[in-house]
């Protein structure tokens, strides 16, 4: 994936948060994000990782994204190796 693919997957999973009225004050309460933050920095890739971090924190919360926008499982996680800090650790 491309850097603009992370970001494509990013917001489709912004636009997917934003539609769950449940989920959505979780989000900004754990970042501190009001909701005019969502829009306003939709094109902010930091909050795009974060939205992705966010996510991949439940695992029934990444099945329910792919299977709504048709992803394969692994989707979120290659989309967050493309935004920044997503590099994986290595510790050897």
């Amino acid at each position: 994936m491309v850097r603009e693919s992370g970001e494509v997957v990013a917001l489709r999973a912004l636009a997917w948060l934003v539609a769950h009225d449940e989920l959505r004050p979780v989000f900004l309460g754990s970042t501190g994000l009001a909701q005019e933050d969502l829009l306003h920095r939709a094109d902010d890739p930091e909050m795009l990782a974060a939205i992705l971090d966010f996510l991949l924190m439940d695992d029934a919360w990444v099945i329910a994204f792919c299977q709504a926008e048709g992803l394969p499982g692994e989707a979120l996680l290659q989309a967050r190796a493309d935004l920044p800090g997503g590099n994986d650790p290595h510790w050897t």
